[in-house]
């Protein structure tokens, strides 16, 4: 049997022996007219009025959305959504688009450009200054709500974003963009923390102490609409959901669910997984969201191959400091539950993976680096699997996940 994953914008083939169960989205539409999914969305918003009945002329707006390392297609969403708000009078010199960089780094002019569409020059585009704050309070969690300026002191906050599995806030999308999109990296370390408590994974909303805490802060900053999307594998706009953060992100989930909820009966002893290509295999600090999906299908005692590009390498300098300073994953766990740092966080999730199954990883990283770390790196997909065949034989089960981070699989 021959399967195919896709590494960065080149593609992975290998051969098995038998037919593996291939985890992919089910029922995804194709080649939908994008811009009027999105403008029926924002025609029939969840829990709100029309936008164009909320803003008037002379407001400020601040429209805040992903960065570069995600898949949100901005600039798709921007010519309804501006379409909209001209609509009802705002004028383009009121509007500023603010690409929520986390802790991430800062864009260069040509990817604000890519992001922001045919509106970059039309309106202001920046990116989120965590150095600019303004401080609203403390969640009950204890997260400080410290916030863009520029966010906090707009008229009217419009939130985007594009909802996936998160391996400890749930779901991506919704409030998101504010905590941690729009934060300091201080209050980010705060609400991460709360990743090692069992509640914070994947597919839990209700009781998720990290989403509870992003909406708490969503709501004292103050969210007057989102517009979310869910993306089909060709990163294409397939729903839409405008209005409520709550409300319209909760319908956007419900969506998810049913498509990249993926039904397993039984964990497997190999499990291959793909971050589906770029750009969200930039670097492994995204690429891990993928291999954390890939731990809920994996047997103990397993392997997961991990196949992603990662040109750019670690993509944050805590985390890569992690991965490179630890030996034993129990130290590094160890260590995280006595001083949490955000950074720290992805790594530690790799050791937790670690204690129980292997991984190899299939990339563009020095393979002199990627042997200091928790991951054995492997020259090719073919020579990962071989080597876990001749450790489980032929008749190994093997779980494939072509768009790991998108796809959460669940034993039935």
């Amino acid at each position: 049997m021959i399967t195919e994953l896709k590494k960065g914008n080149e593609v992975e083939k290998v051969i098995l022996p038998k037919q593996p169960v291939i985890l992919n989205p089910a029922n995804l539409p194709e080649d939908l007219d994008e811009a009027a999914v999105v403008k029926k969305a924002l025609e029939e918003p969840i829990g709100s009025k029309r936008l164009n009945q909320i803003v008037k002329p002379g407001d400020k707006i601040v429209i805040i959305t992903s960065d570069i390392t995600r898949p949100m297609p901005t600039g798709k969403v921007m010519d309804p959504l501006m379409e909209e708000l001209l609509s009802a009078g705002v004028s383009p010199d009121n509007v500023t688009l603010v690409f929520a960089r986390g802790s991430h780094r800062h864009h260069s002019q040509q990817e604000m450009a890519h992001l922001a569409g045919n509106w970059y020059g039309k309106i202001c585009c920046v990116d989120s200054d965590s150095e600019n704050v303004i401080h609203l309070g403390t969640t009950s969690s204890g997260t400080p709500v410290d916030i863009d300026a520029r966010v906090v002191q707009a008229d009217r906050r419009i939130c985007l974003g594009n909802v996936e599995f998160h391996y400890f806030a749930g779901y991506s999308g919704g409030a998101k963009a504010i905590m941690p999109g729009v934060s300091t990296v201080s209050a980010i370390t705060m609400n991460h923390r709360m990743m090692v408590d069992p509640r914070a994974r994947a597919g839990n909303l209700d009781d998720n102490p990290v989403r509870r805490d992003i909406e708490e802060a969503g709501k004292m900053t103050g969210i007057d609409f989102i517009v979310n999307v869910v993306l089909n594998t060709r990163k294409q706009i397939i729903y839409c959901v405008a209005g409520d953060s709550i409300q319209a992100h909760r319908d956007a989930c419900a969506y998810l669910n049913d498509i990249y909820r993926s039904p397993i009966s039984a964990k497997a002893d190999i499990v291959i997984v793909s971050q589906g290509g770029a750009p969200k295999d930039l670097n492994l600090y995204q690429t891990q969201k993928a291999l954390d999906n890939a731990g809920h299908a994996v047997k103990d005692g397993g392997t997961v191959i991990l196949v992603g590009s990662c040109f750019e390498g670690f993509g944050n300098q805590v985390f890569e400091e992690w991965m490179l300073k630890y030996t034993n994953p129990d130290d590094m766990i160890q260590a995280l539950h006595a001083h949490f740092q955000l950074g720290a966080h992805k790594a530690t999730a790799i050791a937790m993976l670690k204690k129980r199954a292997d991984i190899l990883f299939v990339s563009d990283m020095d393979s002199a680096i990627v042997e200091k770390t928790f991951l054995k790196p492997v020259h090719d997909l073919q020579s990962a699997v071989d080597a876990c065949l001749r450790k489980y034989g032929n008749d190994a089960d093997v779980i494939v996940m072509p768009y790991g981070g998108s796809t959460l699989p669940v034993c039935q």
